[in-house]
């Protein structure tokens, strides 16, 4: 109940993207629903997170057993790598769980793959390795139904990160 009150604090006051990070302006072209959607979903990550999203960069990579995701901090920031490395720890013991109540609360909606993941937990596994600026979560399962599962996640999570290509 405290993670809903905190995202919809966030939602309430999120700033427009060019007011948080002015240094940023110029890369954004003028403001549109959809920039004002990614602000939000920023902020919201921010919160859920622990992690500035405007200084770390999130890789969603597929692979044909599974994928990984890595977050790893712009700068030199060791609280942030830290506060990544925590993140990424979590998030793996709850995935392994089947509990994905983190990208739900960053996107505001049920993650696609995440139900299927839910419900093959005990095929998949979720591993945190470090890496030089923060850390990644690797995924890997034999079953095909959760490499699927695993792969339209990733996408999803690439698409809405703008991630770019993997």
């Amino acid at each position: 109940m405290k993670q809903l009150f905190i995202v919809a604090a966030c939602l309430a006051a999120a700033p427009p993207l060019t007011a948080q990070h002015p240094e940023h302006a110029h890369m954004q072209p003028a403001r549109s629903d959809s920039d004002t959607a990614f602000a939000a979903m920023q902020a919201r990550g921010k919160t859920v997170m622990g992690v500035d999203q405007y200084t770390a960069r999130h890789v969603f990579e597929s692979l044909p057993d599974g994928g990984r995701i890595e977050l790893q901090e712009a700068g030199d920031d060791t609280a942030a790598v830290e506060r990544i490395r925590h993140h990424l720890e979590e998030i793996a013991q709850a995935f392994s769980r089947g509990d994905f109540t983190a990208p739900g609360l960053v996107h505001l909606q049920r993650v696609p793959g995440t139900g299927v993941m839910a419900s093959k937990r005990d095929a998949i596994s979720y591993r945190m390795a470090p890496l030089p600026r923060g850390g990644e979560v690797r995924i890997t399962t034999r079953d095909p139904d959760a490499i699927a599962a695993v792969h339209e996640f990733l996408a999803f999570q690439r698409r809405e990160h703008r991630a770019g290509p993997s």
